[in-house]
């Protein structure tokens, strides 16, 4: 008999998570849904009480909710690696990152710059600025969202430069990414995935998880601009 599970995760990972799903199902005959948000609201609703059958997140918030008894914790295992990049409107010149000195230069020179305010890379932006020096001048050219794909902000001409985790700007049609900001201000984000206490289906969401870390899925997690973790 088909089952019906239900996966709770963030934007950064929700890419590769609608291929490896369909492709689960053809070999499961399960059937799959998917609830995304940013990090920090998705945290929040899961904590307000909504659940599913497995979660995929930031591996602090996953750690959390396991502490907290709502996910497994010998559940948990890395599933991804994100890295913060920068994207600009397609067609429109690539801005000079090569550098610190040319990363802060360039976000000096743009008109403006975009982030979101809930998301996990969204949330270190602040801090970047900071690293480079130029928090206070970049503040009255900053345009924020709650949470999404930023790079949409960017394609519509309401903003210049995008930062945010590269598979989320790979998302978005329109937007070029023009690369990772550089090293010494990089910051590398893990995700987790794990079951939640209440599933019903622990066993099926156990084999599902099984799934999407087989590393023959490498590649595919390369393409949509993740590192697979190791399978542990």
């Amino acid at each position: 008999m088909a089952l019906n599970l239900r996966i709770l995760t963030s934007n950064s990972t929700l890419t590769v998570l609608d291929v490896l799903i369909p492709a689960y199902e053809k070999t499961s005959g399960n059937k799959v849904s998917v609830s995304a948000d940013s990090a920090k609201a998705m945290v929040a609703k899961i904590r307000a009480g909504e659940s599913g059958d497995a979660i995929v997140l930031g591996t602090g918030a996953v750690k959390e909710l396991a502490e907290a008894g709502i996910v497994v914790p010998a559940s948990r295992r890395a599933f991804a690696r994100a890295i913060v990049g920068v994207g600009v409107r397609s067609g429109t010149p690539h801005p000079d990152i090569s550098s610190v000195d040319a990363f802060r230069a360039s976000l000096l020179a743009a008109k403006s710059i975009t982030h979101t305010v809930h998301g996990a890379s969204g949330m270190y932006i602040p801090t970047l600025l900071e690293k480079l020096g130029i928090a206070g001048q970049m503040k009255a050219k900053t345009v924020t969202r709650p949470g999404g794909y930023i790079g949409k902000v960017v394609v519509a001409g309401e903003a210049e430069i995008a930062l945010q985790q590269i598979p989320e700007l790979m998302a978005v049609p329109g937007l070029d990414v023009v690369g990772p900001v550089p090293d010494a201000v990089q910051k590398t984000f893990e995700t987790s995935a794990g079951l939640f206490a209440a599933s019903k289906h622990a066993a099926a969401a156990q084999a599902m998880l099984d799934f999407f870390s087989d590393r023959a899925h490498a590649t595919l997690f390369s393409s949509k601009g993740l590192e697979q973790a190791a399978k542990s």
